[in-house]
């Protein structure tokens, strides 16, 4: 699934939808996003990261089955290329290590769009798809060899739209150790997990922003350092996984 994401600096989140309806000429053109500048004031925030025992397999079940009151700080992105609408799904799947951790994904540098960058396992719905939930769990087994029934669907986060016109449902599940992948190698270049506690932890969390055509967009990014590699997690993909602290440390 696509992690690019932008979205307009300086706005009030819940004023995001009203702006994201702005269509631009061309494309975004190619850069790198560990090259644009970091916003200062995202790090003073003073936010804290989420509780731990949120991050446990119980805690977690408890989110989704009785949810706090919560609002989502992203929900629709500028919009940067002409192209219609279409429904997608992506799983975030948490696995129940004695320190959880989350499963991503990067995408094959031969890709035609978003070559190497990290996202979540999941694509566009098909026709014989019943809901968002089963798309993302064939599209997870397609691209990394994940046995649905190896997944316990907790629920889902509110839907996401990415710059593309891409209608995410993220879905949420836990995975219990002891699985083997079989990544897809046309589309797969690389499975990994991060820590859940990095992730949901918001003094990782970077906002960048950058202007392209008289416009300054802002992404969040959430590198993180995996032995001799970094991995640059960013775009909608951050963007989600944003929500999803605000999820679970609200």
């Amino acid at each position: 699934m696509c992690p690019l994401g932008l979205f307009l600096a300086g706005r009030p989140v819940a004023r995001l939808l009203s702006y994201a309806r702005i269509t631009m000429s061309q494309t975004l053109p190619l850069f790198d996003p560990r090259l644009i500048p970091v916003v200062p004031s995202a790090s003073r925030e003073n936010l804290l990261p989420a509780r731990a025992d949120h991050l446990t397999e119980r805690g977690l079940r408890e989110r989704f089955a009785r949810p706090p009151a919560w609002t989502p700080e992203l929900r629709q992105e500028v919009k940067f290329a002409d192209r219609a609408p279409a429904q997608a799904a992506v799983l975030l799947p948490l696995v129940m290590h004695a320190r959880p951790t989350l499963l991503l994904t990067q995408r094959t540098a031969h890709l035609s769009t978003h070559s190497g960058q990290i996202a979540f396992p999941g694509g566009k719905l098909d026709a014989t798809d019943t809901d968002a939930t089963a798309a993302a769990l064939r599209e997870t087994f397609e691209e990394i060899g994940l046995p649905p029934d190896r997944v316990e669907v907790l629920g889902s986060l509110p839907v996401y739209v990415t710059g593309t016109s891409y209608i995410v449902t993220p879905v949420v599940g836990l995975v219990q150790p002891g699985f083997t992948l079989q990544p897809n190698p046309h589309e797969v270049d690389d499975v990994f997990e991060v820590p859940l506690d990095f992730l949901m932890n918001p003094a990782h969390h970077r906002r960048h922003a950058m202007e392209w055509e008289g416009v300054v967009r802002e992404w969040y990014s959430m590198p993180y350092q995996d032995g001799e590699h970094e991995r640059f997690i960013w775009g909608a993909t951050a963007g989600m996984l944003r929500n999803f602290y605000r999820l679970l440390s609200a």
